[in-house]
C-alpha cells in the first residue's frame, strides 16, 4: 500500500473535453495563478480539497476502465503535486490507460519533469503570446509555460496547446499572430485547442466574496471563433 496522497478538488468520470476520447479526470487542488476568468477559483487554494491516496485513486479509476480511453490530471494546477501525478501516470500506463496532464506550466520545471515524462500527452494552456499580457491575466508571465514547452520539444513529448479566446484581451489579431509565430518552430505541438471565454465561474467568485472583474466581457461570437481557427489553420496548425 502506498502512503502517497494528493488534495483533489473533484473528479469527473466521463470527461470528453480534457484530452482524446472519454476520460477519467482528476481536478487537483491548488494553483499559483490567479486568472481573472478562472472558472474554478475555489481550486486555487492549496487546502480545501479531499485527500486521496494513490491506492484509492487507482482503485476508483479502474472501476471505469471499460468505459474510458484514458486519464487526465487537471486542476487547479496538477503539477503543483507532481509526485502524485508521476506515480499515478506510471500506474495507469501499466494498466493500459494513457494519461494526459492539463497544465499552465506555472510550477518549477525541474520538480515537474518526472510527471511530464510519465504522461503520454501534455495539454499546455498558454495564457497569452506575451509575458506582459499573461501577467495581466494571471499574475504570472508565460516564461515557465514556454520552458515547459521547450522541455517537451527536447524530449519528444506530445503537446496539445490550449488557448482561451478572451475578447479584448487574447482575441486580437496581433495577439493571435504573435502566438502562432511563437509556436510554429515546435514540432512537438500536435494541435491547437481554441477555448472560448465564458462566465460560468462568475457565481463561484461571488460565493467566495471575491470580485469578478470580467462581468462586462462577453463570450466570443461563433464567427470570431471560426476566424481565429481559420487563422491558425492557415499558419499550418491542426485546430480543434
Amino acid at each position: 500500500m502506498s502512503a502517497l496522497s494528493a488534495e483533489i478538488h473533484h473528479t469527473e468520470t466521463c470527461g470528453t473535453v480534457d484530452g482524446p476520447g472519454v476520460r477519467f479526470v482528476f481536478f487537483l487542488q491548488g494553483c499559483p495563478m490567479n486568472c481573472l476568468y478562472c472558472h474554478n477559483p475555489d481550486s486555487q487554494s492549496k487546502s480545501g480539497g479531499t485527500t486521496w491516496t494513490a491506492d484509492e485513486a487507482e482503485q476508483e479509476v479502474l472501476r471505469y476502465r471499460n468505459f474510458i480511453q484514458g486519464v487526465t490530471f487537471s486542476g487547479g494546477e496538477p503539477l503543483q503535486q507532481p509526485e502524485f501525478v508521476a506515480e499515478m501516470a506510471r500506474r495507469f500506463k501499466r494498466a493500459g490507460l494513457p494519461t494526459a496532464i492539463d497544465t499552465a506550466g506555472a510550477p518549477d520545471l525541474p520538480r515537474a519533469t518526472a510527471a511530464i515524462d510519465a504522461a503520454e500527452l501534455l495539454l499546455l494552456d498558454v495564457k497569452a503570446a506575451t509575458s506582459e499580457l499573461a501577467r495581466k491575466l494571471t499574475g504570472y508571465s508565460n516564461r515557465r509555460a514556454f520552458h515547459t514547452l521547450d522541455y517537451c520539444e527536447h524530449t519528444g513529448k506530445r503537446v496539445w496547446i490550449r488557448h482561451v479566446l478572451v475578447p479584448g484581451w487574447t482575441l486580437k489579431s496581433r495577439q493571435l499572430e504573435a502566438l502562432a509565430r511563437r509556436l510554429q518552430p515546435y514540432k512537438c505541438v500536435e494541435l491547437i485547442e481554441l477555448l472560448p471565454f465564458h462566465q460560468l465561474g462568475a457565481p463561484k467568485w461571488a460565493e467566495m466574496g471575491r470580485e469578478y472583474e470580467f462581468h462586462d466581457v462577453m463570450p466570443p461570437s461563433p464567427e470570431a471563433i471560426e476566424e481565429a481557427a481559420d487563422f491558425f489553420a492557415d499558419m499550418g496548425f491542426i485546430v480543434q
